[in-house]
């Protein structure tokens, strides 16, 4: 089987060598995993701030995540050109500006600019998914890709957990807690306030990334790019790869599903009776949906050692979708446990599908991981698309889309990701 490296440069020989660039690539997946489930934070606390409507606050999500719709390939391109390394650098600078711009968004109170920094922001951690993903699935033997890849996506997972619980800290801190019902009560200054509060919290993060970008500016990382790897790399040269093309659907669906699960869990679980829940006490559900994601991750690493990945990709669907149609069709809590523990199925997906997606690609891989993260974009699309199911038919049945979603990626990894040969014309 041959390595899904983008390069055909000689790798190093000794196992060991790879083991330090693992663990300094593992620390920029457990920062844009920290920044994605910020978001969650950030809905209900602009939404309060500007006294926006729903459709206005889901623009948060969709500004992130078509972002990778804009910038994925573009940066597939570049990092093609420039090199992994190098687009790591220029990742890790491009979203310590986004952090940035937060400050003037708050001072300035204007939701826009907020919706702008969101964009710059989402744009450096797409050209860090495009270097990292593909790096990691190059450092070491292909038949493991699938579990080093994972194991980087736990501490995503961790980030992702550690967010809701630290951004709600930071965040809703600033101004008394209130209920829902009584949101409506805060005064000027204490909306002045929630604006002002975000500024610490991306501040950190702006000074985090730009140290990360001066640490991979200066070590020594495996060489993993050759010159001519572009000339190569054309986007029709990607489309003739049928299990590449089907993988992109299979992240479109998966992430979609995930973010739309994440984005309406509150609302569904104050449907559910929890009527007077606070922003702070909300939070809390969230990490236990993305805390359940970085378990699994960490029991994934170990089963894929065990367990072909495509098979385990399929159960792991499998069992989202009985998860999902059990919390659209049942009342309780039962209901509420049932969409929770869907986060533990999700732990695999992304980079299962994404290491299956890359496999056999060669000199290609650079195109390929951009356009499996231009198809991030799910994250923008159809969590817009069971709001307005919500509004049709009610927000519990709106989950059936979701579990269309794990359908088709139960689909892939029995089916869809096996490689053939030659490549569909």
């Amino acid at each position: 089987m041959q390595s899904p490296s983008p390069t055909h440069a000689a790798a190093p020989a000794a196992t060991g060598s790879y083991r330090l660039p693992l663990i300094i690539l593992t620390s920029l997946f457990f920062m844009w995993g920290f920044i994605t489930a910020l978001n969650d934070i950030l809905i209900p606390h602009l939404k309060s701030v500007f006294d926006l409507n729903y459709t206005q606050a889901i623009l948060v999500q969709f500004c992130f995540f078509g972002a990778y719709f804009l910038v994925s390939l573009p940066a597939g391109a570049l990092v093609g050109r420039i090199g992994y390394q190098k687009g790591l650098v220029l990742g890790l600078l491009t979203a310590a500006v986004g952090c940035l711009l937060f400050l003037p968004a708050a001072s300035l109170r204007l939701y826009p600019l907020f919706l702008g920094a969101l964009f710059v922001l989402a744009s450096g951690v797409t050209l860090l998914q495009v270097s990292a993903n593909p790096y990691v699935t190059a450092l070491g033997p292909a038949s493991s890709a699938s579990g080093r890849l994972t194991l980087t996506q736990a501490f995503n997972s961790l980030g992702t957990t550690v967010a809701p619980l630290i951004g709600a800290a930071l965040i809703f801190s600033a101004v008394p807690e209130l209920p829902d019902a009584t949101a409506g009560a805060l005064s000027a200054a204490d909306k002045l306030a929630e604006a002002d509060s975000v500024k610490l919290p991306y501040l950190i993060l702006a000074a985090m990334l730009g140290t990360l970008a001066l640490l991979f500016a200066v070590m020594k990382l495996p060489a993993l790019h050759t010159p001519d790897d572009h000339q190569q790399a054309s986007f029709s040269a990607v489309l003739r790869y049928r299990h590449l093309v089907l993988g992109a659907l299979a992240i479109f669906t998966y992430v979609g599903a995930e973010v739309s699960i994440g984005s309406f869990m509150i609302s569904f679980i104050k449907e559910l009776g929890l009527q007077d829940i606070t922003e702070h006490e909300a939070a809390r559900y969230v990490a236990w949906y993305w805390g359940g994601a970085m378990v699994g991750r960490f029991v994934g690493v170990w089963l894929m050692m065990r367990v072909d990945a495509r098979y385990l990709l399929a159960a792991n669907a499998s069992c989202a979708v009985l998860l999902v149609l059990f919390a659209c069709f049942y009342k309780g809590n039962a209901a509420a446990i049932s969409l929770l523990a869907v986060g533990l199925c999700n732990s695999i997906m992304f980079p299962t599908i994404f290491s299956l997606a890359l496999k056999d690609l060669g000199a290609l891989t650079s195109r390929g991981s951009g356009l499996l993260c231009c198809a991030i974009v799910g994250g923008a699309l159809i969590p817009l698309l069971q709001g307005m199911i919500a509004d049709w038919q009610g927000l519990q049945i709106s989950f059936l889309l979701a579990a269309a979603c794990y359908v088709y990626i139960a689909y892939y990894g029995l089916e869809g990701s096996k490689v053939r040969s030659p490549p569909v014309q």
